[in-house]
């Protein structure tokens, strides 16, 4: 080899540093902003995400205090308005400025976490590229969408519960569902592993067999546990906190569009979910809500069996908690693998699967999104009725998902969890 000739590796090795990890990511991003502008300006179809209107429409209104929700289709906290202000009195790219700069915050937040993990910053780097150089997380923010934001408190929430922080992540977690309702469903993951790591602690991980019996009562007990009460009391609080100060300021309207209107939402139009033709089919019969209700029950059963499964590891918890609950939703669409996306980095190093299996697997997903996205876009596009198409491709993609999670679990060890808590 001639001297001046650099190895591959040595080249790998050198981009997958920190600094210049980070720092072409948000290059990437910052070239897919201002390319948004031009093509806004010169094309027909525009880059810009249609829910960045609706934010900048709302946070127009909070300027000249009125309310955000006089912006139809506005349905999200008003603290996300209020954060876009700078949208109207400095320049409407703010907000995408910040959501690509929270995109590498929760970048920043899988690599602390990966260091207490036991990893070095190189391999931590490495696993945090499948963020910063993942295309959909690059596209979502840099087009005016606001998952960045979440990521970054469930991420946040995720690193304090590791460092034992638990007020700063209580503070996270009542944020984070204040923002988006899903994260509601970690309380009860983040429940079993306050008791189990306060058990531990106490020595406590051995019971004798003539005790198992009051099981369930030692259960109860420590739910009324010292890092339990706390964390619901400071979580609890920030959540109502936010939720009243809104409240007052905003009346029914708040509750409605920020909290209400997704419980009960009954999207008909075609996404990733099983459940769109039902509902597209019974959208005027009287078995619509009852069926919309009924949905939800998979979606319980799985999250409980997850939960009491896999709480001692909060993150790989969180995270199937968060693909079940996106896979079976009652509405789906690519900005909700966001949810799930940013809490796979963590678990990589745990995953002992071969890179033949893992290019598969992401192979079968990229395939589910395809057969979907073909029929979607003769319906979309040309007006033909692809109905059911949309819905088997949709039927298939939830296959996947699920074969694609029962591999994760199957090659995941859970036992191997190395935590380098740094207190400071």
């Amino acid at each position: 080899m001639r001297p001046h000739q650099i190895p591959g590796k040595q080249i790998l090795t050198g981009f997958l540093g920190k600094d210049v990890l980070f720092g072409s990511a948000f290059l990437i991003r910052l070239t897919l902003v201002f390319y948004g502008v031009y093509q806004d300006r010169t094309m027909l179809v525009k880059y810009t995400d249609i829910d960045y209107q609706v934010f900048t429409d709302a946070a127009k209104y909070i300027t000249e205090g009125k309310s955000p929700y006089l912006r139809a289709t506005y349905r999200y906290t008003p603290l996300l308005a209020w954060i876009l202000t700078p949208n109207i009195y400095i320049t409407d790219l703010f907000g995408k400025l910040l959501f690509i700069a929270g995109d590498l915050v929760a970048a920043s937040l899988m690599y602390r976490i990966l260091l207490l993990r036991g990893l070095d910053s190189r391999k931590a780097c490495g696993c945090c590229a499948f963020w910063l150089l993942n295309p959909l997380p690059m596209t979502v923010s840099s087009r005016g969408n606001a998952e960045s934001l979440v990521a970054g408190l469930v991420l946040g929430t995720m690193y304090y519960m590791e460092k034992k922080h638990l007020a700063k992540a209580a503070v996270l977690y009542g944020l984070s569902v204040h923002m988006k309702i899903y994260p509601v469903t970690y309380a009860l993951p983040i429940v079993l592993h306050l008791q189990s790591s306060q058990s531990h602690e106490k020595g406590n991980t051995d019971v004798p067999k003539q005790r198992k019996a009051d099981g369930f009562w030692r259960f109860f007990l420590r739910l009324f546990s010292r890092d339990v009460l706390l964390f619901a009391g400071v979580a609890g609080g920030t959540f109502a906190a936010l939720g009243l100060v809104f409240y007052f300021s905003y009346g029914q309207d708040f509750l409605k569009q920020t909290y209400f209107y997704h419980l009960t939402r009954r999207d008909i139009r075609h996404n990733f979910s099983p459940y769109f033709y039902m509902l597209y089919l019974t959208a005027e019969s009287e078995w619509s809500f009852p069926l919309g209700l009924a949905a939800f029950l998979p979606q319980l059963l799985l999250l409980l069996v997850i939960s009491f499964a896999y709480y001692k590891d909060l993150v790989f918890c969180s995270f199937l908690h968060t693909a079940v609950f996106v896979s079976f939703n009652k509405v789906c669409t690519s900005q909700y693998f966001l949810w799930y996306l940013c809490l796979l980095p963590p678990i990589i190093p745990l995953l002992r699967m071969s890179w033949q299996r893992a290019a598969l697997l992401f192979l079968l997903w990229l395939m589910g999104q395809g057969l979907w996205l073909a029929p979607a876009y003769f319906l979309e596009f040309e007006g033909q009725n692809t109905f059911l198409l949309i819905w088997l491709a949709g039927l298939f993609f939830l296959f996947a998902n699920s074969v694609i999670l029962v591999q994760i679990i199957a090659h995941y060890r859970t036992g191997q969890v190395t935590r380098k808590i740094k207190l400071q």
